[in-house]
């Protein structure tokens, strides 16, 4: 069995008014990846993209701070993360096996703030997918990070930030708290 663990710290609460925080444990036993993340103080009543953050080359990836706004806009968005975090990698929705990043099936956060998520994940399955989409078949958890994403739409960002995916604006994929995942 292998255990990884993250403290997942606030990013942008300065500029959105709250600082969501939690934890993240990843347990490797057998043929599964279990997955439990529970996070306090995020914007109320609103999903919430989660995923977990790193470099194809396997490059270890590092969290993003306030040192990252390279445009000084008082935000921390997306596409500024990726110099120390790389590019998005596996969510944490419904299906993290299918790596179906864009979409409506993550967590929604109660009206304190508040989520918990759990998933047992079939590990060949990432396995595969996770090879097929970035041709490295280990997940390499310790080299990750994970984030947590979005707030709500009275929240006023100024058009330099930047990150929208298709159709999701940049209030969903706001970065609000990021944690280095560590091998316990």
């Amino acid at each position: 069995m292998k255990i990884y663990q993250a403290n997942i710290v606030p990013l942008n609460e300065q500029a959105i008014g709250t600082a969501a925080h939690g934890t993240a444990l990843f347990t490797i036993n057998g043929d599964s990846l279990t997955i439990n993340i529970e996070m306090f103080d995020t914007p109320a009543n609103l999903q919430h993209w989660e995923h977990f953050h790193g470099f194809p080359d396997g490059k270890a990836a590092e969290i993003a701070t306030s040192a990252q706004d390279v445009n000084h806009d008082g935000f921390v968005d997306l596409p500024e993360t990726g110099a120390v975090s790389g590019t998005t990698m596996v969510p944490f929705n419904d299906a993290p096996h299918e790596m179906d990043i864009p979409n409506d099936e993550y967590p929604v956060a109660d009206a304190n703030g508040y989520f918990a998520y759990t998933k047992v994940v079939p590990l060949a399955a990432l396995d595969k997918k996770f090879k097929e989409t970035f041709n490295d078949s280990e997940l390499e958890l310790d080299k990750r990070v994970i984030y947590i994403h979005g707030v709500t739409d009275d929240v006023t960002l100024p058009d330099t930030v930047e990150g929208a995916v298709g159709h999701y604006s940049t209030h969903v994929t706001l970065p609000i708290a990021v944690g280095k995942i560590v091998a316990l």
